[in-house]
């Protein structure tokens, strides 16, 4: 619970830095998209956390939004499907990935860095395939409007994929803190074998984390879809895997697993875009954008490290 109070702490006080130095970050207009934003991310990033709990990293998730992105552009506007079977579809081939990757990480023992890197990259050619290379989008939403309207909408003043991310945070809160599922995705985190030999089989509980990364992120890769109306395939989430992964490690996962926790989570998404608002309200370049998430990974990664050595040289005394 440390790492998460020191990580709000700097939130609130980069909020306020920020608030000083351009008051238009506290207007309602940047305040909503700044919501917005934070429940698409967080969204996914909660998916990649549960992932790093177990000490896994998935690096597919950028592509998975590009390929999902294209299928749900041509079931919706060539294809003209209905919204609701255009949904489950892509829902069901991208939980389906999750499950092809928990297969392939727990039964073939392949590395999940080696497996989520060749989905990284298969999925990116598929995409641009199925599209061929062309950019896809869905126009005016004719027919599908509501569908559109969970990603673009607000209710009460509230953006909807804020209120989304609020209502899966609290089921994936109960499933980490208050289920067993949750005690053994730590308990593998920490030692697998250790976890295996208590009786736990701990090829479900890494498939289950990679299951539902996947799930989550179709929940976000049709938000983001629809937010930005334009998928090109070539670049369309690009690199978000990496925001999800520095959201859950400045949350206070561990990259070696076993730690971590949703509120931490949340808090790493935040202060995340926090730093992206940061730069666009400050004029800074947006190149600069990569370098931002790089710095914040290794901080974080650093005080990782340092907080682990602090304790075990307090064990050790």
């Amino acid at each position: 619970m440390r790492k998460e109070l020191g990580t709000f702490v700097l939130l609130v006080v980069l909020c306020i830095v920020l608030a000083i130095m351009n008051p238009s970050f506290v207007s309602g207009v940047n305040l909503q998209n700044l919501a917005r934003l934070i429940g698409i991310y967080g969204i996914f990033s909660i998916g990649l956390g549960l992932v790093v709990i177990t000490g896994g990293i998935d690096l597919s998730v950028g592509s998975v939004f590009a390929l999902l992105g294209v299928l749900l552009s041509i079931f919706l506007v060539e294809w003209q499907l209905p919204a609701a079977v255009a949904v489950l579809l892509v829902i069901g081939i991208t939980t389906s990935l999750g499950v092809f990757n928990g297969f392939l990480i727990t039964k073939v023992k392949i590395q999940p860095f080696i497996v989520t890197l060749c989905g990284l990259l298969f999925y990116r050619g598929l995409a641009r395939f199925v599209a061929s290379d062309e950019t896809k989008g869905f126009g005016a939403a004719s027919g599908f409007e509501t569908l559109q309207s969970m990603a673009t909408g607000s209710v009460a003043g509230i953006p909807t994929p804020f209120i989304i991310l609020v209502a899966i945070s609290i089921v994936a809160w109960v499933v980490l803190h208050r289920s067993i599922f949750g005690r053994y995705l730590f308990a593998v985190g920490r030692n697998e074998t250790a976890a295996r030999y208590s009786g736990i089989n701990s090829d479900i509980v890494v498939a289950g984390a990679y299951v539902l990364c996947a799930l989550l992120t179709s929940i976000a890769g049709i938000l983001l879809a629809f937010y930005t109306n334009s998928i090109s395939p070539s670049s369309h989430g690009n690199f978000y895997e990496l925001y999800g992964i520095a959201a859950a490690v400045l949350g206070g996962c561990s990259l070696r697993g076993g730690e971590g926790s949703i509120i931490g989570i949340l808090i790493g998404t935040a202060l995340l875009q926090v730093l992206q608002n940061l730069v666009n309200l400050l004029g800074i370049p947006s190149s600069l954008n990569f370098a931002v998430m790089g710095a914040v990974i290794l901080i974080g990664v650093v005080a990782d490290q340092l907080l682990r050595q602090r304790q075990a040289a307090r064990i050790a005394t």
